[in-house]
C-alpha cells in the first residue's frame, strides 16, 4: 500500500463534513504556527509564575515551524497530487516535507504538557497529524517527519515532562 493509498483510504473512511469542517478548523489555527504561539503569548500575560515556560513554548512552536520550512526548501518533495485524493484546504507552498502543521504543533503540545505536567494535552498531536492527512495535504511519512522535529526542538528548549 503506498502512500497515495493511505491517503485515499482515509478521505474513504473518515471524510465526512463535519470532519472536514473541523480538520480545516485545525489548519487555520496551525498555520505559520501563528495559533499555537498567541496562545502562548496569552498564557505567558495571564500566568506570571510560568511566564518562562510559556516563552520557550512561543519559541519551540516558532523555531520548530522555521526548520520545518528550512527542511521543505532542501527536500523539495511536492504535496499530494494523486487524482484520487481530494485537496481540502489551500496551503501556502507545494512542498511537502516535513508537514509544518505537525512540527509545530508537537512542539506546543509537548510543551504544554510540560507546563502543565499532563500527558492529555498530547492528544493533539496525532489529531493535527491526522487532519493534514484528511485533507490530503500530506504523506504520512510528512507528518511522522514533522512531529519528530517538533518533538526534539521541544525537547532542545528545555521542555521535557516528568513522569
Amino acid at each position: 500500500m503506498t502512500e497515495n493509498d493511505i491517503l485515499v483510504q482515509i478521505q474513504r473512511t473518515v471524510g465526512y463534513p463535519i470532519t472536514l469542517r473541523i480538520a480545516r478548523a485545525l489548519s487555520h489555527i496551525g498555520e505559520h504556527a501563528l495559533g499555537w504561539m498567541g496562545i502562548g503569548a496569552l498564557a505567558a500575560l495571564w500566568d506570571k509564575h510560568r511566564r518562562p515556560q510559556w516563552l520557550r513554548l512561543i519559541a519551540a512552536s516558532f523555531i520548530s515551524h522555521a526548520l520545518s520550512v528550512i527542511i521543505k526548501r532542501i527536500v523539495r518533495r511536492q504535496r499530494p497530487h494523486d487524482p484520487r485524493i481530494t485537496i481540502g484546504v489551500k496551503t501556502p507552498s507545494s512542498l511537502s516535507f516535513p508537514s509544518s502543521h505537525a512540527t509545530s504543533t508537537t512542539a506546543f503540545f509537548t510543551s504544554l504538557s510540560a507546563i502543565v505536567k499532563s500527558r492529555v494535552p498530547l492528544i493533539g498531536v496525532p489529531v493535527m497529524m491526522f487532519s493534514r492527512m484528511l485533507l490530503g495535504v500530506h504523506y504520512p511519512s510528512d507528518v511522522l517527519t514533522g512531529a519528530l522535529v517538533g518533538w526534539a526542538t521541544s525537547r532542545a528548549l528545555g521542555h521535557s515532562r516528568k513522569a
